[in-house]
């Protein structure tokens, strides 16, 4: 069974077929939806490997996260996917948990695979193993920390309209005692969170003291300690803001564990907006990072590369804004 028998029972030519297979994006959907049931009515199965020597490419994008078990790298991969798959590509993931020599796992397993184009979305990156994918020619995006040139291209998201929002918001609700809880300072993007966070400190005129930023590891157990070290603060921040939900949602289980009322005694705000954001108690206020438009962002990257070559690399922005739930609430007298 081949190309040509799918051909003749969809009514249409082979060069057809082999675009639904290889760019359906460049096939009209009912003609395309003929052809995949033609193809499943006779049991055709494509070889991808005959399809990559004819092609050049093997329809494969690597996506590389930085842990796999915080809700907010799902929900990116699976938007992510969902352009992919409408393009005709399939996604390969791989998790470094944070790690540098898993990272090194991770880009062995793209060459190997022989991706098309690989999105990084993790900060803890070697030079020598970013420079051994583009030397291999393979688009990249990085997310945050990417330095545009041939064949790179990066993704920045807007973190400080982000913050400024969300402390902005507590300022008018009358706090002027701010906590901040930040993710591993070895990672660019908790670093640029902590300093956006810094400047609004210096720029409101909060009160700042030793121990208002305090290390998490964007991890619920991290932000419960986190929040911890914050409450022992005399006088106690009265509105505590933090890198990311996960570390959020630490800070408010360590509140009430030892009676603290938010947003009643402490207000709290997270970052991200994932899905179980909403579902907190209370529902958590948070710096939305939209999905979708992140997902736009880094595969557009890299089917700009992919398409166009590789001189196509530049930089997109992605922008945020502040979602108010009830874990914010008016400073305490």
């Amino acid at each position: 069974m081949g190309i040509r028998e799918v051909a003749k029972k969809a009514g249409v030519s082979t060069a057809t077929v082999s675009r639904t297979l290889n760019t359906p994006e460049r096939v009209r959907r009912e003609t395309a939806a003929k052809v995949r049931q033609a193809a499943l009515e006779l049991g055709y199965q494509p070889d991808p490997y005959a399809r990559a020597l004819v092609s050049g490419r093997t329809h494969l994008l690597g996506l590389i996260v930085s842990d796999i078990t915080n809700p907010f790298f799902p929900e990116l991969v699976k938007s992510c996917e969902d352009l992919a798959v409408r393009k005709g590509y399939e996604v390969i993931v791989a998790n470094t948990d944070y790690s540098p020599p898993r990272m090194s796992q991770c880009v062995q397993r793209m060459l190997e695979r022989r991706t098309d184009g690989v999105a990084i979305l993790t900060s803890e990156m070697d030079p020598d193993l970013i420079a051994g994918l583009s030397g291999r020619h393979v688009p990249l995006v990085f997310l945050d920390i990417g330095c545009v040139q041939e064949g790179v291209g990066n993704v920045a998201i807007d973190y400080d309209a982000g913050i400024r929002q969300a402390f902005r918001h507590l300022w008018e609700l009358g706090h002027r005692r701010f906590g901040f809880i930040s993710g591993p300072l070895n990672l660019t993007s908790a670093r640029i969170r902590r300093n956006a966070f810094l400047r609004c400190l210096r720029e409101f005129g909060g009160d700042e003291q030793r121990g208002s930023v305090c290390e998490g590891n964007h991890k619920v157990e991290g932000g419960k300690h986190a929040m911890g070290e914050l409450l022992k603060l005399d006088p106690r921040p009265t509105a505590v803001l933090s890198s990311n939900d996960l570390s959020a949602i630490g800070a408010i289980r360590a509140a009430r564990e030892q009676g603290v009322r938010v947003p009643k005694d402490i207000s709290i705000v997270g970052f991200d907006d994932i899905a179980f954001s909403s579902c907190t108690d209370p529902p958590l206020t948070t710096v939305r990072l939209p999905m979708g438009t992140l997902a736009d962002a880094v595969l557009g990257c890299l089917f700009e590369q992919i398409e166009g070559g590789l001189q196509k690399a530049r930089e997109y922005r992605v922008g945020t804004h502040l979602i108010v739930r009830s874990s914010t609430g008016p400073a305490p007298m």
